[in-house]
């Protein structure tokens, strides 16, 4: 049964792109919160298999891997098949997988596009898709990773901001199509990881000081955020949180 430290103790969540960096911090706090998790991931087999390790080290038989790419729809409902064959349940899908670079107005592909668009917002929408007949039964959640700039464009990433802005327009949308038994949420993370083309000193310095708190964020700020959702959050749905030390309000 559930306790105080482990409130989801018995339920299953699903993290997509979870082998590293947010996606890994979440799925430790959700684990460490009592949930079998499993970790999607696309190549990064080896950050996924090693993350697994450490969650089964902590409770055996708790975590398990699943390889998918997202941009390829024949496997998304096996994603989710997977989850609910593992532990028999799925209690919270997160929509953390993204991809995030540049493309300059002048220099942008199809390519580009269908993958940002890809990831960012076909993917979420047919995994909700797919998993809201076992999220209904269980009176589940989804959870999608927005960001900031879905409001606040960065000038040199259009097609990402869009993306970002329609998987926001996604999350209200959801939240209406699947009340009342899922709850629909978004965390819109700030500065709290830079990304693995790190920006240059100057620049760091001039993000974290266009935030009110005056300092980066970390994947824990978002994990922890995740857990609220998860557990104590049953009136909130259709809302996204933005996780930013007040960036979006000091812009």
């Amino acid at each position: 049964m559930p306790t105080q430290t482990t409130p989801l103790a018995g339920k299953t969540v699903l993290i997509t792109g979870a082998a590293r960096r947010v996606g890994a911090a979440i799925a430790r706090t959700l684990h460490g919160a009592g949930a079998n998790v499993l970790v999607h991931y696309r190549s990064s087999a080896d950050a996924a298999a090693s993350l697994v390790r450490e969650l089964d080290a902590a409770r055996a038989g708790s975590a398990k891997t699943r390889q998918a790419d997202l941009l390829d729809a024949n496997q998304i409902a096996p994603l989710i098949d997977s989850a609910v064959k593992a532990f028999g349940q799925l209690d919270v899908l997160v929509n953390n997988a993204s991809t995030f670079y540049p493309t300059p107005l002048g220099e942008i592909t199809p390519q580009q596009w269908d993958d940002l668009m890809g990831t960012n917002v076909r993917a979420p929408l047919f995994l909700a898709q797919a998993a809201a007949p076992a999220l209904v039964k269980t009176s589940g959640l989804i959870l999608n990773l927005v960001d900031i700039h879905g409001s606040r464009p960065l000038k040199r990433f259009p097609v990402y901001c869009t993306a970002k802005a329609a998987l926001a327009m996604l999350t209200h949308s959801l939240a209406r199509a699947l009340a009342p038994e899922v709850r629909v949420n978004g965390i819109a993370p700030g500065p709290v990881m830079w990304p693995d083309v790190t920006p240059d000193a100057e620049t760091q310095a001039k993000i974290i000081s266009q935030t009110l708190l005056q300092r980066q964020g970390t994947p824990n700020d978002i994990a922890r955020t995740a857990l609220f959702f998860a557990c104590d959050a049953p009136y909130i749905t259709g809302q996204i949180l933005a996780v930013d030390g007040g960036r979006s309000v000091g812009w």
